[in-house]
């Protein structure tokens, strides 16, 4: 009987060993942290226009997994292929200037590792770019069951694609949600604030590219109070333009978005009284506007925006258009 318990507990403390293991080489990363923020120049690009109109798109790409994303099923290539030729035609039409993606994949398993950034940029010849990563795991176990949905390696976040040259590139880490244990932690994605100034026929803009988080309420108010910050510092001194996904709707009790709605200062691409209209979802599966275009109102001037709701099920979002031009 000795023996048994015994080899019970080394069995028990193998286990324990092979766990921790596991965890601590799973949270590892695979890029050196100088590699998390980037600026790069495409040589097979198109030039930028000399015009006085730009189109602005903000994009929550979903890592062109469509209503599969986060569900617990293992999403099969031609998923992915078939999501970007689709993206690929979509952008191309819109013909932007300037894109900010949310959720975008670098190299990840669970995208079949194609650098989604760079193949985009190639396609629009969009001659410049910059990636923000804030997920950076060697192995993720998530979604839980079954294994085989696993997310594995992961090398995803934020990013930026221009015409015009992005002049600097900053990526800021925002606060955690304090409340969660240390392991969740150790696994979750960096919530971040990517800022860009890019030079626009002469004229030094600054944009900030933000996804806050989406599943603890009083996080997610932090960090849209800590955008709002931002961008009145940076309004001292440059036209600013804040956009990207706030994961907080309007309608939300003690919605974090209604800090910015309600800044006098800050112009709005998509105002609150034509959202509730119910023409402007942009989180489809809960019919929630989450996406923004925030700016200077001073110095620039919005004439158009549009929800593009004819991308339809590239991704879980739907991009934010707007036209603008300066004042």
């Amino acid at each position: 009987m000795k023996k048994l318990f015994k080899g019970a507990f080394y069995t028990f403390d193998l286990l324990l060993v092979g766990v921790g293991a596991f965890y601590f080489w799973a949270k590892s990363p695979n890029l050196k942290e100088a590699e998390y923020s980037k600026v790069m120049t495409y040589t097979d690009a198109e030039a930028s226009k000399n015009d006085s109109v730009f189109t602005l798109l903000t994009y929550n790409i979903g890592y062109l997994s469509g209503m599969l994303n986060n569900q617990s099923v293992k999403m099969e290539k031609v998923l992915f292929e078939d999501n970007m030729r689709r993206a690929k035609e979509k952008l191309s039409a819109v013909n932007a200037d300037i894109i900010a993606f949310q959720e975008i994949d670098f190299n990840s398993n669970r995208s079949y590792k194609v650098n989604q950034h760079d193949e985009l940029a190639k396609h629009l010849k969009m001659q410049y770019g910059a990636i923000a990563v804030n997920w950076d795991k060697k192995y993720l176990p998530f979604p839980y069951f079954p294994v085989s949905a696993h997310y594995g390696r992961i090398v995803s976040g934020q990013s930026f694609l221009s015409k015009f040259p992005i002049k600097e590139h900053e990526r800021i880490v925002l606060e955690k949600v304090e409340s969660q244990p240390f392991y969740y932690k150790a696994m979750y994605l960096d919530r971040l604030a990517e800022v860009a100034k890019i030079d626009i026929n002469g004229t030094e803009v600054i944009l900030i590219n933000i996804h806050t988080e989406a599943f603890d309420q009083t996080t997610r108010i932090n960090h849209i109070e800590y955008a709002q910050q931002l961008f009145k510092q940076y309004a001292k001194s440059y036209p600013v333009i804040l956009l990207g996904d706030f994961n907080s709707d309007p309608d939300y009790e003690n919605a974090g978005i209604k800090i910015l709605l309600d800044d006098p200062e800050m112009g709005v691409a998509c105002p609150e009284s034509e959202l509730n209209e119910g023409q402007a979802v942009t989180y489809y599966p809960d019919n929630e506007h989450l996406d923004f275009i925030f700016y200077t109102k001073d110095r620039i001037e919005s004439l158009e925006w549009k929800v593009l709701s004819d991308f339809g099920d590239i991704s879980d979002h739907y991009p934010v258009m707007m036209k603008f031009r300066f004042k």
